[in-house]
């Protein structure tokens, strides 16, 4: 199985109102974001193109940074996440959202969104797998 992931980053903005901790102040983290795609069918080698400029790839990673960037900037990028994601902003929180947002994104024919991780620190991760 063909798996491919881009990484995208933003700087933004959250508090955990709830938390027992320091986290419940205001702070702000230089996110990571991991996007995974892998074809819909399970046959090895399905969803490659054959023809054409995109001859031999499962998509083209520009095509999916067009897909991705528009949600980072208008949701995550420089924002404070309790107002433009609502929730409780934690990473899980985040991996949720962004996994609707790009399961209803529009993915070329035969590949799909399978994976979403969240570095909210450069020790601390949460991936959801939507496969």
């Amino acid at each position: 199985m063909l798996i491919i992931k881009k990484r995208f980053t933003f700087e933004a903005a959250h508090r955990l109102p709830n938390h027992d901790g320091p986290c419940q102040r205001l702070h702000g983290h230089s996110w990571v974001m991991w996007v995974s795609v892998e074809p819909l069918s399970r046959d090895r080698g399905e969803g490659l193109n054959i023809n054409g400029p995109k001859a031999g790839m499962l998509m083209d990673y520009g095509d999916m940074k067009a897909i991705v960037n528009p949600i980072v900037g208008k949701y995550l990028d420089h924002h404070y996440l309790n107002e433009t994601v609502g929730g409780n902003p934690t990473s899980e929180y985040l991996c949720i959202w962004m996994g609707e947002k790009l399961l209803g994104a529009d993915w070329p024919v035969g590949v799909g969104v399978s994976e979403v991780e969240i570095e909210e620190t450069c020790t601390s991760s949460c991936r959801l797998i939507l496969n």
